[in-house]
């Protein structure tokens, strides 16, 4: 399983500040987070965190907000700063994974139609396999232009619709623990792009 990695992107304390937080998922959505971290590190997949960073706001260093939740484990990985939505591209995070010849990626975090569904798309496209947690991932409900709400459940609903079969595989934990037997041993492509210098963010 040296092959793989598990991304857990965005899970930041700068969610809480936001005006459209939401904590009705929440417990639910924690308590597979963990699940997930800890069924990686029983099988010694690398567990690598991204966050967020934007200029002003609760996404900026200077709210203290660009932190880890409380709720997570521990962590003694790599960790990994972005600016767009997509964690791959401009932070290091491909360069990195290219050096260690990691070929699959496991996508979960928050939110789910928003950095994680970019993550998976951008990643499919540079030739890594994709496992997508929908159930490790959490979201907030939108209001469209037209007035129409969505759920939370709805969006990521149609965020499984878009990647299915096309970006990634939908999985849950539990199936994607049942999995890796044969993942193991699967023969999968090499990226598409030439590796340069990681940075690595402390």
């Amino acid at each position: 399983m040296s092959a793989s990695a598990l991304l857990v992107i965005d899970v930041q304390h700068s969610f809480l500040h936001m005006p459209y937080f939401d904590a009705s998922d929440l417990p639910r959505y924690q308590a597979k987070q963990v699940e997930l971290i800890t069924a990686c590190q029983r099988q010694h997949i690398p567990i690598i965190q991204i966050l967020h960073v934007e200029q002003t706001g609760p996404f900026s260093k200077a709210s203290g907000w660009v932190k880890p939740m409380d709720f997570l484990p521990p962590h003694h990985g790599p960790v990994f700063e972005k600016t767009v939505h997509n964690a791959l591209i401009g932070s290091g995070l491909h360069e990195f994974l290219q050096q260690r010849h990691i070929q699959h990626l496991i996508i979960s975090g928050i939110r789910t139609e928003q950095c994680c569904e970019t993550t998976a798309r951008v990643g499919s496209d540079l030739g890594y396999s994709i496992d997508f947690v929908t159930e490790a991932t959490l979201t907030f409900a939108m209001q469209h232009a037209n007035g129409q709400c969505f759920s939370a459940s709805e969006i990521k609903t149609r965020t499984e619709l878009v990647l299915s079969d096309r970006f990634a595989r939908i999985c849950s934990v539990d199936q994607l623990v049942a999995s890796w037997p044969a993942l193991a041993h699967a023969p999968r492509a090499p990226a598409k792009t030439k590796i340069v210098n990681a940075g690595i963010q402390a």
